[in-house]
């Protein structure tokens, strides 16, 4: 069902009080389609529209819903109604749910939760956030080394209502130490006698609790993992990453990145539920911080004011050329900053990409230069096309190199390189272009 039919449907049953008609009508809808359609509605209509299905489905809707609808339907509900909801969703699910909301909902919804619920709760949410234990999930399946593959089956059917995921099974130690993982489709087609631990692979991609989230996802991506065992400081396990959450992470880490190369904070929330205000707070400083730098380009073109008064025609080029050096460093600063995240290149390859980009930019100087030659001597002559064409190679290389060299230098003092992208560049690209083309000019055409 289309995103606009589904809306148009459950507002029908809304306005014409049909609404426990709608299980049937929806029961081919997948949870993430209906929590789409959902968050058009108010929290009221929301929750009354959601109690049509059943628990473990509503669960699983709620879980689809962005973070802020999450928070404003755990507190426009009564305790008794979410807690049910809280109990069905995944251990991680609920951990997120439980760190964004304030000390006060989290002391009214804490004894609405099972003991064991309570202690997991609390275990998951003590973690770093930006960590692996953050993000990872205690609903894994775990099997003895001594088991046989029918009894390490007949363990997987009783365990799987309740696991995140058994694709992939545990095998642990009396201890919870991690011996290794056995997956679904070994089990499955392995002779019903057969010893687990001939099946076992003893050598399994890990992680530990407190490595950064965005480490954990790139492990997953390189190994095409399912799910990633974390482990604590003592080699136990602890809980699971699975891709669905490495998924998240990197989409949240190249949102992130894209607000950056742009100059702007992080943003917590959707641009479409951010406030006027916190926009404004994550726009201006960098804005700001800008202004100021350009007051160079101004301070150069004022200091050349003799040069340009005996030659008019060379404000003709002048945005062209600050332009295509802005546009040069933004191209190298984006290449750079992405490889750098991705772990593509190190601080140590700084001098091998220097003299890489040295000939590219040598090379893209020269065809531009080219294409802008005869403009030049259209508009002022034999030496302003002279002027420009070797201003054009210049600003092409200097704006390269500036773009190359500065998500370096930011890195090398523990500086995130994605601020270096965009309107940063892009001014200090603008001083360089200024004064390289004003001191061409006051050169070659006092000769």
């Amino acid at each position: 069902m289309e995103l606009p039919v589904l809306i148009g449907t459950l507002r029908t049953a809304l306005e014409s009080n049909t609404v426990p008609l709608l299980r049937e009508q929806l029961d081919d809808v997948h949870p993430a389609d209906l929590a789409s359609a959902l968050v058009e509605f108010a929290p009221n209509d929301l929750w009354t529209l959601l109690t049509v299905f059943p628990r473990a489905e509503q669960a699983e809707v709620f879980g689809y819903l962005p973070a802020e609808q999450q928070v404003k339907l755990s507190i426009s509900i009564s305790r008794r109604k979410l807690a049910p909801i809280i109990r069905q969703m995944s251990s991680d699910e609920r951990a997120d749910l439980f760190n964004r909301l304030d000390d006060e909902q989290r002391e009214t919804l804490l004894p609405a939760l099972a003991q064991a619920e309570r202690e997991d709760l609390l275990r998951l949410t003590s973690h770093k956030e930006g960590t692996a234990g953050a993000i990872m999930t205690s609903d894994y399946a775990i099997l003895a080394a001594e088991l046989t593959v029918t009894l390490a089956l007949d363990s997987l059917r009783r365990e799987a209502p309740d696991k995140e995921t058994i694709y992939s099974a545990y095998v642990v130690d009396a201890a919870r130490k991690l011996i290794g993982v056995v997956s679904l489709r070994d089990l499955i087609l392995a002779p019903l006698q057969m010893p687990l631990e001939e099946l076992i692979n003893h050598d399994p991609i890990y992680a530990v609790v407190d490595m950064p989230q965005e480490e954990v996802a790139a492990l997953i991506a390189k190994y095409d993992l399912l799910a990633l065992p974390i482990v604590n400081n003592e080699h136990q396990m602890v809980g699971i990453v699975t891709y669905d959450d490495a998924m998240d992470v990197a989409a949240a880490e190249a949102t992130e990145d894209f607000h950056k190369t742009a100059t702007i904070g992080k943003l917590e929330t959707s641009v479409k539920d951010a406030g006027i205000g916190l926009l404004y707070r994550k726009r201006v400083f960098w804005l700001v911080i800008l202004v100021f730098g350009n007051i160079f380009s101004g301070a150069g073109i004022a200091y050349f004011e003799g040069t340009i008064s005996s030659h008019i025609a060379l404000l003709f080029f002048l945005p062209l050329l600050i332009g295509s050096s802005g546009n040069a460093g933004a191209q190298a600063g984006t290449l750079m900053v992405r490889a750098l995240a991705t772990g593509d290149i190190k601080l140590r390859d700084w001098g091998y990409l220097l003299g890489k980009e040295c000939l590219v930019a040598g090379l893209l100087g020269l065809t531009m230069a080219a294409a802008v030659v005869g403009l030049g001597w259209w508009r002022g002559g034999y030496d302003i096309a002279v002027v420009v064409a070797l201003t054009m190679m210049l600003v092409v290389m200097a704006g390269s190199l500036i773009g190359l060299s500065l998500p370096f230098l930011l890195s090398r003092f523990k500086l995130d390189p994605a601020t270096a992208s965009g309107p940063l560049i892009t001014s200090i690209a603008d001083v360089a272009g200024v004064v390289l083309y004003f001191s061409i000019a006051s050169w070659y055409l006092a000769l």
